[in-house]
């Protein structure tokens, strides 16, 4: 399956970046936090492909489920593959190797893979159905795709100050500006059905910013990334919202940080689906 012509563009304007705020996100992820519907699926000498591995956090508890056998993770961003390398190096994951590689043009043959797993991948690619399709060619018949994607308008931050949610808006409107869909995680079950899997079934889960320390991170995160000149400045080309704006939400984020109530969630969906024999 070949990419859309207009794919390259789309590549360069990955709407989370890869600055050092969104890495610490990342590597806050593990298998067993962000991956608890698929690992009961996973056994040992199982192949699997996880697509969009970034740097590889997930990926490690999924190669260990089903070490010995073959575990391999694909980004199309070099960088994370290199890290997603030398965290297995490091951490002796024998049998994980990852490489740079589209998920919407696999370099697998068909039939080929028992798992395909992608976190947070399929939300951020334009044609969405094109990569569902393109995970389920190489799945063999029988093999299972898993998904986990944001559903934005179950995000919150709590309690509300002043107009902050509409923060979370303007980051949809980024999403959708770079071809993304910011409530994938509730369509998924749609698009997978479409495509032709059978057994489908799916689940919502929050990953919460309660303790001071996650509170803490959640809005040094937020302060680095959606508060990062880059970030704003697209804001403000697409007309969704204005440097008042910005530096408004960017105080009530500070109000919020130290109000002792604070409270905030990303709302992930979940889904598992069987490729038919």
């Amino acid at each position: 399956m070949s990419a859309p012509a207009d794919h390259e563009a789309q590549e360069q304007t990955y709407t989370m970046g890869y600055n050092e705020e969104f890495q610490v996100l990342l590597r806050r992820r593990s298998a067993a936090n962000n991956a608890a519907h698929l690992l009961p699926k996973l056994s040992s000498g199982m192949r699997v492909l996880d697509a969009g591995c970034g740097p590889g956090t997930i990926s490690m508890g999924l190669a260990d489920a089903v070490a010995p056998g073959e575990f391999i993770g694909v980004d199309i961003e070099e960088s994370q593959v290199e890290m997603a390398s030398a965290a297995a190096s490091a951490g002796g994951h024998k049998n994980a190797e990852f490489q740079v590689a589209d998920a919407l043009n696999l370099p697998f043959e068909s039939d080929s893979f028992d798992v395909v797993h992608a976190h947070a991948t399929i939300m951020h690619v334009p044609d969405a159905s094109a990569a569902v399709a393109e995970m389920m060619r190489v799945l063999k018949p029988g093999g299972i795709i898993s998904s986990r994607d944001m559903i934005l308008s179950s995000c919150f931050t709590e309690p509300r100050h002043g107009d902050f949610d509409n923060a979370w808006h303007v980051f949809g409107k980024l999403l959708s500006a770079n071809g993304g869909h910011p409530e994938m995680g509730k369509e998924i079950k749609g698009v997978l059905h479409a495509a032709g899997f059978s057994d489908i079934s799916v689940s919502a889960s929050f990953e919460c910013f309660a303790a001071k320390e996650d509170v803490d991170f959640f809005h040094g995160f937020a302060q680095g990334w959606f508060f990062a000149d880059q970030t704003m400045a697209a804001a403000q080309k697409l007309g969704v919202a204005s440097a008042e704006d910005m530096d408004r939400w960017r105080d009530l984020l500070d109000q919020w940080q130290a109000d002792p109530a604070a409270f905030a969630t990303i709302a992930w969906g979940e889904a598992l689906g069987v490729k038919p024999g």
